[in-house]
């Protein structure tokens, strides 16, 4: 979160939303093309979906006309699916919690590239209802507008009227 934001806690030195990806911050007041973000995030990712599984078939016929055997073919499915699943597992569960453990996330990396429909499904589902990643910054940003609350009505006054009661009261104990 950065300091500088408008009537939500922006543009006062409160916190700032963070961004999201094709949102911007967009996804507080739901402005600025929201919805019309919303549902080209959602076709655009099925779309890409589709069209990395066209391709997909192509790399598969590739291995048919190379005759590489049936276990081969099966191999590469299974490899598909299971990679697919867990990048499914892994974006859709960072829609809504940081990651634990950066280095483990770091590690399965090439996993997910490898299964990078099942990222793009995840996609998908989640802009049916939000912007993907939206309700986890709308917790984190609502509880920093919080916390900025009350640390600024605590430092409310003159501070330098309260250095010199802190002062006045020295003295006379």
């Amino acid at each position: 979160m950065n300091a500088h934001a408008d009537d939500t806690g922006r543009g006062r030195g409160g916190p700032e939303p963070e961004a999201i990806r094709f949102f911007g911050t967009t996804w507080v007041g739901h402005d600025g093309g929201y919805a019309a973000r919303r549902v080209a995030v959602a076709v655009g990712s099925l779309v890409t979906a589709f069209a990395a599984c066209f391709v997909l078939r192509f790399a598969y016929q590739g291995l048919e006309i190379a005759e590489v055997g049936s276990f081969v073919g099966m191999l590469v499915v299974v490899m598909f699916a299971v990679c697919s699943a867990v990048a499914f597992r892994g974006t859709w569960e960072g829609f809504g919690r940081r990651p634990a453990d950066l280095g483990r996330e770091e590690s399965l990396r090439g996993l997910r590239a490898i299964g990078f429909i099942g990222s793009l499904a995840a996609y998908f589902l989640r802009s049916l209802t939000e912007a993907p990643g939206e309700g986890l910054r709308r917790r984190e940003y609502e509880a920093a507008l919080v916390q900025y609350e009350r640390r600024r009505t605590a430092r409310t006054g003159n501070p330098a009227a309260r250095r010199a009661a802190k002062a006045g009261k020295r003295k006379r104990a």
